[in-house]
């Protein structure tokens, strides 16, 4: 039987995963691609577990690369579901990198992916709503409906712009750009 509605606790998954070398970019760094892999394959893996459905990646609304990963760091994803709708949610997701030598700890990014429950045909499900049960869970709620409400904003405010460019040359004044136009 479906559950109407599931603890916050109930969906959380954490991974951990030890960056090598094969993961760097060009600059010794770990690459901000592999990581944008490891946070989709999370955010799939909360959601499935908490609508008990397959799960496809709607939008990646977030991702601050705050601090740069080092190749030998023990990275771990924390991933909760942070808002519900009828057949999305907001999955949260924080990036920690360890140095497994020192212990030392910093917060290198954090995420917020929008995912879908599907059936085996694409047609989207039904979701269980979420139970909040602590002043945290609360504010990542109400975070995420702000998050959305500007979101839906911003789009509403771009499809609205008129970009004819002869309306807007002084604009670009001032601005790092030649225009060339024939």
């Amino acid at each position: 039987m479906e559950k109407p509605f599931k603890h916050v606790e109930e969906s959380q998954v954490v991974i951990s995963e030890l960056m090598l070398p094969s993961h760097s970019n060009f600059n010794g760094k770990i690459h901000g691609g592999y990581i944008l892999s490891l946070l989709d394959q999370i955010a799939f893996a909360c959601a499935s577990k908490h609508s008990g459905d397959y799960c496809v990646t709607a939008s990646v609304d977030t991702v601050d690369f705050l601090r740069p990963i080092e190749i030998g760091e023990l990275v771990t994803m924390k991933a909760s579901v942070n808002y519900v709708g009828n057949t999305s949610m907001v999955i949260g997701i924080r990036v920690e990198a360890e140095n497994i030598q020192t212990g030392k700890k910093k917060h290198c990014n954090s995420s917020y992916i929008t995912m879908v429950a599907k059936t085996k045909e694409g047609k989207s499900v039904k979701i269980p709503g979420l139970i909040l049960t602590n002043d945290h869970d609360v504010r990542r709620f109400l975070k995420s409906m702000k998050r959305i409400e500007m979101k839906k904003t911003r789009s509403k405010e771009y499809k609205e712009l008129d970009f004819s460019t002869e309306k807007h040359y002084e604009k670009l004044e001032g601005k790092r750009v030649q225009l060339k136009l024939d």
